[in-house]
């Protein structure tokens, strides 16, 4: 997957990726959809940071998900 292009695929891709990674209770909560391209940036850096690390504290799973909330279309 070619993440240096800006896709609604590519959003899609990191959303699942890092819902995966995260192990989510409530997959409803994080939507492919709730995101846009306007944000992709910011969700690379997420995706990219997940992806890196192998586990999370649960300070550090609040913290994703407050960004992922931040990040949300409004």
């Amino acid at each position: 997957m070619d993440l240096t292009e800006k896709s609604v695929a590519n959003v899609e891709f990191m959303i699942e990726k890092i819902k995966e990674k995260l192990r989510v209770l409530n997959l409803g909560a994080i939507k492919p959809s709730h995101f846009d391209e306007e944000m992709y940036e910011e969700l690379k850096e997420i995706y990219e940071m997940v992806q890196r690390k192998a586990s999370f504290s649960p300070s550090e799973m609040q913290a994703l998900a407050e960004e992922l909330g931040n990040l949300r279309k409004k």
